[in-house]
């Protein structure tokens, strides 16, 4: 799969979140997508998902195995997204909303309700409403049905927000696993840094352009303290 952006903007009213665009995403590979808030990070990753249209430039979307271009209104069959403000249906159970997303998506080899549930470790929770889960819990759900889905493209928005530091690691290794084991393409939005230094390329944003880019081994200290710890340092510095 490749996903191929050309000078693309979008804007809301007025204002330009972010402008004049182009990057390729291509598949096997995983990409990250940094910088400080405010920078388009979350609209860009909405508008590669079609969630959102752009405002200008275009966006086109080439299934390899299908060996055609995938028209904006079918992307969200080749695509995979999971975000802090992507809301599920909270009045379902698990197994409500696992049976829901069966009749949208195929599952990665195949899995089951009973692997689903023991795989983002909620069976406790099972007989439980999700509007009654913490944040987290709900997280786990959404990152769970959004990388078990069987599709060539996963994005993931701030993956690790709300999640307990020890699971951290073990969305990473899953996110690698499912990369070399399948194919797939990945596209991160994160500001975890550790996390950033597990993908293989990045692009660091800051207001609304991509200011910096390239594999992650030659990730700097100097783009590092610049794009991705601009707010930390703010902080620190007003108490200095």
């Amino acid at each position: 799969m490749k996903i191929t952006l050309e000078d693309t903007g979008k804007k809301y009213n007025r204002e330009w979140i972010f402008r004049n665009l182009s990057l390729e995403i291509k598949s096997p590979s995983s990409y990250v997508i940094s910088g400080s808030n405010g920078s388009g990070k979350s609209t860009l990753l909405k508008t590669i998902s079609g969630f959102e249209t752009p405002s200008e430039g275009t966006i086109s979307y080439q299934n390899d195995k299908l060996k055609h271009v995938v028209s904006p209104e079918l992307i969200y069959k080749q695509v995979s997204y999971a975000a802090p403000y992507i809301d599920v249906f909270d009045e379902y159970t698990i197994q409500e909303l696992f049976n829901f997303y069966c009749q949208l998506k195929p599952w990665k080899n195949g899995i089951d309700y009973k692997e689903f549930i023991s795989i983002i470790e909620l069976e406790k929770a099972k007989e439980k409403a999700i509007k009654n889960f913490s944040s987290g819990m709900k997280q786990r759900v959404k990152l769970g049905l959004a990388i078990l889905s069987d599709c060539p493209i996963l994005l993931l928005d701030e993956p690790t927000e709300g999640i307990q530091p020890s699971i951290i690691l073990d969305i990473e290794r899953a996110v690698q696993r499912i990369i070399k084991e399948t194919g797939i393409s990945v596209l991160l939005v994160e500001q975890h840094l550790h996390f950033v230094k597990q993908s293989s390329f990045y692009y660091a944003m800051q207001r609304g352009g991509i200011v910096s880019s390239g594999p992650t081994s030659s990730l700097s200290d100097t783009v590092i303290q610049e794009f991705l710890t601009v707010w930390f340092n703010a902080i620190i510095g007003h108490w200095k």
